[in-house]
């Protein structure tokens, strides 16, 4: 068996200065999804410890490279930081459950993507009830998408089949990370029209959930209910089909 030493300081100081920008490019693509209360500030100090913790724990030998584990780290870290704030309740959590249980019940019954009214009546709720439980899981979409799909370290998560890759990779991985990709784009086409624009707003195009709403002409409170809906449908449905 091949001995690999951990890195070494002078190692760990590198991989940190070669890769701070990297910090700053993750916030930049989740700070549209976090709450208000949570600066730039709070989750660059996340990253910044998920950076460190990269460096402290990436083994080369594993062929992988270290921009790859420091994403999923710093995510990780972040994601970590927003628990602490007690961002998560276990009723938001419960609320969310509770909209993906009756979506897969609906689609399963009538073979299509159900109608906002039709989940409401499914829940015994009116459709402004259900719209506002949408609003209020909203950011838990971010999570939802930061989530790696196959539960290690160096998985896939929905964030990276919809962002351009442009780091080269090893063979496996581009074929891997390819076809991942096909089964997300075949799945973002069975969405509807508004769920997958406010999907290539978000993460395409990295609109405000502001100027989505002025492209739509629609609320910024529809465009929170929207995108909430859009990401647990994708939940659901990618999880479908790699099970």
């Amino acid at each position: 068996m091949l001995y690999t030493p951990p890195p070494q300081p002078d190692d760990r100081s590198k991989l940190i200065r070669d890769n701070l920008d990297l910090v700053d490019i993750l916030v930049g693509r989740m700070v549209t999804q976090v709450p208000s209360f949570m600066s730039r500030d709070d989750m660059r100090s996340a990253g910044m410890v998920g950076l460190i913790d990269a460096s402290n724990k990436y083994d080369a030998s594993k062929n992988i490279l270290f921009k790859t584990f420091a994403e999923y780290r710093i995510r990780g870290a972040i994601l970590d930081e927003m628990r602490k704030l007690d961002w998560f309740s276990r009723s938001l959590r419960d609320k969310q459950n509770r909209i993906s249980r009756t979506l897969i019940e609906l689609e399963h019954k009538l073979v299509r993507d159900p109608e906002d009214y039709e989940v409401a009546e499914a829940m015994e709720i009116t459709l402004d009830e259900y719209h506002k439980m949408l609003s209020e899981v909203s950011h838990l979409g971010c999570v939802s998408l930061n989530e790696t799909l196959d539960n290690s370290e160096q998985g896939k998560s929905f964030i990276d089949t919809l962002e351009d890759q442009k780091e080269n990779s090893q063979p496996g991985a581009r074929l891997e990370s390819h076809e991942l990709t096909l089964v997300i784009s075949e799945i973002l086409e069975k969405l509807s029209q508004k769920e997958k624009l406010v999907i290539s707003l978000y993460y395409y195009e990295e609109l405000t959930q502001k100027e989505i709403a002025d492209v739509m002409e629609i609320s910024e409170g529809r465009v929170s209910q929207l995108h909430s809906q859009a990401l647990i449908k994708l939940k659901n449905k990618v999880q479908s089909r790699l099970n």
